[in-house]
């Protein structure tokens, strides 16, 4: 393992904002479910939260834009997450968490209805059929976000795959999820007033796949 991995976690630690649960914790009962409001954010307001935040560009930008909303990031990979742990702190910003742990783990972190937003940023894609259930817009992750988003919450998908966008609105087609934007090539019109907040963060993986040609595409839904 890398000296700066081993920094980075290190780091982690100190971290006020910072949470990285274990298994046996999440299944006794993380003290947070239910009362990010209260115990943490100190606030009623709107919780949004970014699934494989990576670094946690948006996770971090968004919360700089929205002061009066609550933006956690969550993503598996220690060294990654670290940078949106770090940035955060340094920026003094009072309305950001970070989660390391499994996307599959959210339902131990959050209560009914918690939860007002999500955002799916750049996703694996799963490219095999026989993974289909680990995307993160399957009907399998649906069962889950139901658990703890609002009735009236959002889900936001940002990603390069066509098979990814494809795949997500034939589910929601198949579910009757009510498809609430669409656009697969979302910088073909940089005026839409739609789409101002998912173009004025480019995550390290956005920009290279632009570098590369890909289009990028972009929509948002509730669950039925």
């Amino acid at each position: 393992m890398g000296k700066n991995k081993l920094m980075r976690f290190a780091e982690n630690k100190t971290f006020e904002h910072f949470f990285q649960p274990s298994f046996e914790e999440l299944i006794k009962g993380f003290p947070l479910k239910g009362k990010w409001h209260t115990d943490f954010f100190g606030n009623y307001n709107p919780i949004i939260i970014e699934l494989g935040c990576g670094k946690g560009e948006y996770t971090v930008s968004l919360a700089e834009r929205y002061p009066d909303k609550n933006f956690i990031g969550i993503d598996k990979k220690g060294a990654r997450i670290w940078r949106g742990g770090k940035t955060s702190k340094e920026n003094g910003m009072r309305n950001v968490a970070f989660i390391r742990t499994q996307i599959e783990q959210i339902g131990h972190i959050f209560g009914p209805d918690e939860v007002a937003e999500i955002w799916i940023t750049f996703p694996e894609p799963q490219p095999r059929n026989a993974k289909a259930k680990k995307r993160f817009t399957s009907p399998q992750f649906a069962e889950r976000f139901k658990q703890l988003l609002k009735p009236d919450g959002i889900i936001h998908l940002k990603s390069d795959s066509d098979l990814f966008y494809d795949y997500t609105l034939s589910v929601i087609n198949e579910y009757q999820h009510e498809l609430l934007y669409s656009n697969n090539d979302l910088y073909q019109n940089l005026d839409d007033p739609k789409i101002q907040d998912v173009i004025a963060v480019q995550t390290f993986y956005e920009k290279m796949w632009l570098a590369q040609g890909c289009k990028i595409k972009y929509l948002e839904y509730q669950l039925k």
